[in-house]
């Protein structure tokens, strides 16, 4: 056995600055960065700047690590510089969200300029950090500062003035930590929507956990803490967290208790963990709400030991798995796509709600990817919807702004012809998708479509999941909110009051149709309720209602 594999975990450090950092090295580094952002994910979910369900940072650059970390978990490689080909390959593939795709791009830069690098040494991550900022700089079309790019990008110029002070890699890496976190620190000062929100930039925020990770690992710390941040029990939210369900966790447990003594979180958290999946835990004025998905054969555990250590004054328990049914009967029959001959046309379409896919299929799509809001497919999901079509042209309408750039990087790693349309909306894919031809020409065909992105208004309505001012709307957390077109421009006590104040916002003299997709929380009782009263304010508009299914927007609004 050699002294590398007998000295304890505290020697880390010094051996790795005695040792080349070899591609074993790299994995062991690539893990503890994926465990400590797995531990702060939560963390950096919480920095979304408006007050709506969003494409969560922290949940998409995690699985992005997750595709990483998958790609070399295995390998016996010692190189460096392929190590980190692998890792940016498996961080490409997995990409999500914008965060993600960025994140890729970090990644690949690093391997870039490692490819040749049997070892890593302070000199070459210098190197690496900064091919790392011109690679993502040069994957956005429009780069914003006060970003995760200015924080890459910080990390790269404070790192290559510390080369000048020691050429340690331990240096340089914990240089690259104390960067990133003054660098997340000044994001607001860069961008006014995040100080107007009061937070830092999250995917920066990110990148911060990525690097401070590996630096704790070197030094022999904890990575696998959970999160001690407890939410105030009025603000916990727990009307839409279905789509959240995991393979077999069949129910969801909600206990409400008091314990008989002060609550250990960590512990407390440390023992859900081994329960269950999808875990909030809410405390106002010394009472506990604990929600969690568990297995069918687990759904009373949690309440057992709820009752051992304090007392418990409410319990709720849903089979999730029935609710899942009922969605599923209210989107009718199975959905049927278009078949596609070899040389036509196929449009991929993401749909976040199966009777939105409906639509999209009854409209021409030959694929559909599930995806929306706080559930964006990766760069692989994407290819895999459309490698094995029958032909090589391709369009992809991916309907939320958050899933643009892995759409774009799917199409940039096939072989194939294809052809991003940026629709940033449902009702955007939706009108795109009126002017398909599938034996047209793909390049005139797409600016057709980009071109009817403009002919239609998209309304969205939810609740609002934080207390915020934003471009001088007041939201309380739990009002429910109005989006004109990404916008925030309304947040009221009722789901009826804020639907009116949205479309009053569109001056509706303009369009004759109204079409409400309502989503898997709303009952068609509901939504045909909210329609009578909106048509009462609209007699000359035509209504239209039909079930979306998607999760957390009440209702998406398609004005034309």
């Amino acid at each position: 056995m050699t002294d590398r594999e007998m000295s304890p975990t505290k020697s880390r450090k010094l051996i790795l600055q005695h040792t080349p950092i070899d591609g074993q090295d790299i994995k062991e580094l690539t893990a503890a960065a994926m465990a400590w952002l797995n531990t702060n994910k939560n963390t950096v979910n919480a920095l979304n700047v408006f007050p709506v369900p969003d494409g969560d940072t922290g949940t998409n650059m995690m699985l992005t690590m997750q595709s990483a970390f998958d790609e070399i978990e295995n390998s016996p490689e010692k190189h460096a510089g392929k190590m980190l080909g692998s890792v940016a390959h498996g961080a490409l593939m997995g990409a999500r969200g914008n965060s993600g795709v960025i994140l890729s791009q970090i990644w690949r830069g690093i391997a870039s300029y490692m490819k040749d690098q049997p070892t890593l040494t302070g000199e070459t991550l210098a190197h690496a950090f900064a091919s790392a900022r011109d690679t993502a700089y040069k994957g956005v079309v429009r780069p914003v500062e006060g970003t995760i790019l200015t924080v890459i990008k910080d990390v790269a110029a404070e790192t290559s003035l510390a080369l000048k002070k020691s050429t340690d890699t331990i240096y340089i890496l914990e240089t690259a930590v104390e960067a990133a976190a003054r660098s997340v620190e000044r994001t607001p000062d860069l961008l006014p929507v995040l100080k107007e929100a009061g937070v830092v930039d999250s995917g920066g925020k990110g990148l911060f956990f990525l690097l401070e990770g590996m630096s704790r690992w070197v030094n022999g710390e904890d990575l696998s803490t959970p999160l001690t941040e407890v939410k105030p029990l009025d603000s916990l939210k727990l009307d839409n967290t279905l789509e959240s369900i995991e393979e077999g966790q069949d129910y969801e447990v909600v206990v409400d208790f008091r314990p008989t003594a002060p609550l250990d979180l960590n512990e407390f958290y440390g023992r859900l963990e081994e329960m269950g999946t999808s875990i909030q835990v809410g405390e106002g004025e010394g009472m506990y709400r604990m929600h969690i998905h568990v297995p069918t054969d687990n759904r009373y555990i949690p309440i057992d030991y709820c009752m051992e250590i304090g007392t418990v004054t409410n319990v709720a328990i849903e089979n999730l798995m029935a609710q899942m049914d009922e969605i599923e009967k209210k989107a009718g029959k199975a959905i049927e796509l278009t078949p596609i001959e070899p040389g036509q046309i196929a449009t991929v379409a993401v749909a976040p709600g199966p009777g939105i896919a409906k639509v999209f299929a009854s409209l021409g799509v030959a694929a559909l990817v599930e995806g929306g809001q706080t559930m964006n497919p990766s760069t692989q999901q994407i290819m895999a919807s459309f490698e094995n079509l029958a032909t090589n042209k391709v369009i992809i309408l991916p309907n939320n702004k958050n899933i643009i750039l892995a759409a774009e990087a799917a199409a940039e790693l096939t072989v194939k012809d294809v052809i991003v349309v940026k629709s940033r909306t449902v009702p955007q894919g939706l009108a795109a998708m009126m002017r398909l031809a599938p034996d047209g020409d793909l390049e005139q065909v797409a600016k057709e479509m980009e071109n009817a992105l403009q002919e239609v208004e998209t309304g969205e309505v939810t609740t609002a999941t934080r207390t915020v001012e934003i471009d001088g709307v007041k939201v309380k957390e739990g009002q429910i909110i109005g989006l004109h077109n990404g916008k925030l421009i309304t947040a009221n006590a009722s789901l009826n009051e804020t639907c009116l104040a949205l479309l009053d916002k569109f001056g509706m003299d303009d369009y004759e149709l109204i079409t409400m997709f309502y989503g898997e929380d709303v009952t068609e009782e509901q939504a045909n309720q909210t329609a009578e009263i909106i048509q009462e304010t609209y007699p000359d508009h035509e209504i239209e209602v039909q079930f979306g299914g998607q999760p957390h927007y009440q209702f998406i609004f398609s004005v034309e």
